[in-house]
């Protein structure tokens, strides 16, 4: 049977009734930030020591920052094992694998989350949903932006790594993200250019911006070899119509509509900041935020570093737009959720300060220090908008966010590798995009041939 067919089968008959109910939309999951209603036992682990594992990000800092808030509310303690997301990985996979781990509440990016439900390393949450014990009243579940649920957090879908019939819920979003245009105001007005909304506007606007001998360039992106250009890549490849695989897991990166897109890509670094094939995203982003492109594609997170006075050279410059279009609309799903080891001791508490966490009422705190927002009604709040330009443009967005941007199956980590280093050579000239391209087609089948997808 085909390892597709094989992860279905085993998902669907993991399901419980009570999951099962909860997944069809019959009960939200609910939740308040501070008393969660008189009725609620919020003492109920009082006593309880917990251990996060998080990287330092705005969402998370401002997290830690106000535990203070969540001790004195439950009588628990939480302790935090603050890494670097690029360390995470390793560092969770060694404790969920033990009989019983240090960990109760982990942050994962979104690519690891098949890995680690292949491996029955993260608690299933609808039945904790269920639970009237648990689930903490007004959370509103069905708040939280779906596009990011379905991306971060379900696993067993049509496309294993996607919501729909037979998926379980395994994290919430937080810390999650899409993509947006950021563009400098003030060059944009100088010059007398429109806001672009379509790739075509965009490749027209990039040599009327470029300002060489005041270091001023065009763009800037993601383009080292490995992950990241891989994101560079499917930042673009999706709105030109382009996806990895096709309905048959047929490796489809040399399409029509993928050439065009590094195409485009070629293009920027041609017209953008220097350095941009060895690039990762924090380059990406202290370049933009230092001054040297007029155009940023990419994370949502760059608005609330840009109006940061102490990282950002461009406060009250910069405007937000439409990630622009090509044959289509979309944007990306990525960043981070939150989930719960299976092997831990005290996954009721988690419970309580993964609700917490992710209630309307931190969303908008988390959203006011910077972090990124995960629910409709923080993006559509209208004191935000007023204060945060990004959100109004954020509220139509997400509806062209595509949890289907990436196909997170458990494989994809060798897949990424492979996609990045050939976009890599593309960008530093070593090798058209028909040649990169045409040239990783059989390692991928090769990949998937190994791991019976056909």
């Amino acid at each position: 049977m085909p390892k597709k067919m094989i992860w279905l089968a085993l998902l669907v008959s993991l399901t419980s009734t009570a999951g099962l109910l909860w997944a069809g939309g019959g009960q939200e999951a609910t939740a308040t930030g501070t008393a969660g209603g008189e009725s609620f036992d919020w003492q109920r682990f009082a006593g309880t020591r917990l251990v996060v594992n998080w990287s330092p990000n705005q969402a998370n800092n401002y997290v830690t920052a106000n535990l203070g808030e969540f001790e004195a509310l439950t009588g628990m303690k939480v302790e935090v094992d603050q890494i670097d997301y690029m360390r995470m990985h390793d560092k969770q996979v060694l404790e969920m694998t033990k009989p019983t781990g240090d960990y109760d509440l982990i942050s994962l990016v979104v690519m690891w989350k098949t890995e680690y439900v292949a491996g029955d390393m993260l608690t299933e949450l609808e039945p904790l949903f269920a639970d009237t014990k648990l689930a903490v009243p007004d959370y509103e579940f069905n708040d939280l932006v779906k596009a990011f649920v379905d991306n971060t957090g379900r696993v067993g879908g049509e496309k294993i790594y996607m919501g729909g019939p037979g998926s379980k819920l395994y994290c919430v979003p937080f810390g999650a993200e899409t993509s947006i245009m950021a563009y400098r105001t003030d060059v944009l007005n100088a010059k007398g250019i429109a806001v672009p909304k379509t790739y075509d506007d965009l490749r027209a606007a990039f040599p009327k911006v470029v300002d060489r001998n005041n270091k001023m360039y065009a763009f800037t992106m993601r383009g080292a070899s490995g992950h990241q250009a891989t994101h560079g890549f499917l930042n673009h490849v999706n709105p030109f119509g382009g996806k990895v695989f096709d309905a048959k897991w047929n490796p489809i990166v040399n399409s029509a509509d993928a050439i065009r897109a590094l195409e485009f890509m070629k293009e920027a670094v041609k017209h953008g900041a220097p350095g941009i094939p060895g690039f990762d995203a924090g380059s990406m982003d202290n370049s933009y935020l230092q001054g040297e492109a007029v155009f940023y594609i990419d994370h949502d997170k760059i608005a609330g570093l840009a109006r940061d006075p102490s990282q950002s050279k461009v406060v009250g410059k910069v405007g937000y737009a439409l990630h622009p279009k090509d044959k289509i609309y979309s944007a990306e799903t990525g960043g981070f959720g939150v989930g719960i080891p299976s092997n831990s001791a005290n996954k009721e508490a988690a419970f309580l300060l993964m609700q917490w966490m992710t209630t309307k009422e931190m969303g908008v705190r988390v959203a006011e220090a910077g972090g990124m927002a995960v629910r409709n009604s923080v993006y559509g709040d209208a004191q935000l908008q007023a204060k945060y330009p990004e959100f109004k443009v954020l509220v139509e967005q997400i509806k062209y966010a595509d949890p289907d941007w990436r196909p997170i199956i458990p494989e994809w980590g060798e897949i990424n590798q492979t996609i990045g280093v050939a976009v890599n050579q593309v960008l530093t000239g070593e090798k058209t995009p028909k040649a990169a391209m045409d040239g990783i087609v059989q390692p991928i089948k090769d990949i998937m041939q190994r791991a019976d997808y056909y």
